[in-house]
């Protein structure tokens, strides 16, 4: 049997309403199949080539998102979960695989990193730069229409993931031998040299605190521009909104890592709820993130559905009290995502479109 034959069988059961959950459980034991429309034959060396513990899923989308699945014509996504090369084979890293409708036949596939750790290391923008490019840098994959390119893709991405991790962590057993030697140091000299060391270190630090807020090592995209809202408390709780415009996809993870940036949002419970909406050679693209906060991605995500915005990315940052507000939170998150679209000037636009909007927000909130 062939990919093409599966793949319409899996069709055939998605539109017999009552065949649905067949054509789910098929297509995940068929996924590469399906989605990348290589061979039965192809798998096979796939999975003789990966470990068993590398796990393939399919990317679901939340229940209240439109199943894009289902339809030929839309982006088929999954998600990935892999190890690095020995010795550091107990390092995991997960990424998202977007594999468009004219794949393998003129377009490439879309590689991104949903991993904000790689071992002890907070993955930066630069790495998530990097493995988003992976097929459109010179000297990385190069795609040939009509070749099948995801295995050589994930792999260019674990050798660069791991190349980043050795880095990290040789720059991270220099640091810390460099601090047993100052502590060496400072044990071996006199109470007076001590006590002007500290002096010293005390007046750098005021000095440094003064200075001002220090500018952000990772750069927003050019011509993009976040918005925040007005903080809302409750219970201790505060909860603050920020939105921009996006153009593509890639602009994603560079946006949240911008903020996390921010130590005022980084040290948040929930620093960056988010979802996003973007429409890119007219295949629309959307993801969301609760970020910890469960189901709040998705609350974001009918948000931007109900006011029809595309282009634009919302995220929404929590700093939990300790009091549990229950259903209460999801009203603040979308109040003050509300709140920093309004700030952007995203719903300038036909009134009968908002009155639908908080029309539609407070029947779910009744629900």
């Amino acid at each position: 049997m062939t990919a093409s034959t599966v793949e319409q069988l899996i069709l055939e059961l998605q539109n017999d309403g009552e065949s649905e959950q067949l054509a789910l459980e098929l297509q995940g034991k068929c996924l590469l199949a399906v989605l990348s429309h290589l061979t039965l034959s192809s798998i096979t060396a796939l999975q003789s080539i990966y470990s068993e513990e590398d796990a393939i899923v399919i990317w679901k989308p939340e229940p209240s998102m439109p199943m894009s699945s289902a339809s030929p014509k839309t982006v088929q996504i999954y998600a990935c979960v892999y190890s690095l090369s020995p010795p550091h084979d107990t390092v995991e890293f997960r990424l998202l695989v977007s594999v468009p409708p004219t794949y393998p036949a003129s377009s490439p596939p879309q590689l991104q990193l949903l991993s904000r750790y790689i071992g002890p290391f907070q993955v930066d923008a630069e790495l998530f730069a990097t493995v988003l490019k992976t097929y459109m840098s010179t000297g990385r994959v190069e795609f040939v229409p009509g070749e099948v390119a995801i295995f050589d893709g994930i792999e260019n991405v674990r050798e660069a993931i791991q190349q980043w991790y050795e880095e990290h962590r040789n720059a991270a057993t220099a640091a810390e031998l460099q601090r047993e030697d100052e502590r060496a140091h400072a044990l071996s000299e006199s109470d007076t040299s001590q006590e002007s060391t500290a002096t010293d270190a005390i007046g750098t630090l005021n000095l440094s605190d003064t200075a001002g807020k220090p500018e952000f090592a990772v750069k927003l995209p050019d011509g993009v521009q976040v918005f925040s809202s007005e903080p809302v408390h409750d219970r201790k709780s505060t909860f603050i909104g920020h939105a921009c415009a996006i153009t593509h996809p890639f602009q994603v993870p560079i946006v949240l890592a911008h903020l996390l940036e921010d130590k005022n949002i980084a040290r948040a419970t929930h620093p960056v709820i988010n979802a996003w909406r973007c429409e890119v050679d007219g295949i629309l693209h959307n993801g969301n993130d609760d970020d910890g906060e469960t189901a709040a991605g998705s609350r974001l995500a009918h948000l931007l559905q109900i006011l029809d915005l595309k282009g634009i990315l919302v995220v929404v940052t929590r700093y939990f009290g300790g009091i549990h507000l229950h259903g209460d939170r999801f009203r603040h998150i979308n109040s003050v995502a509300r709140a920093a679209l309004e700030e952007g000037g995203f719903l300038d636009g036909p009134e009968d479109l908002k009155r639908n909007a908080r029309t539609g927000a407070k029947a779910k909130r009744k629900a």
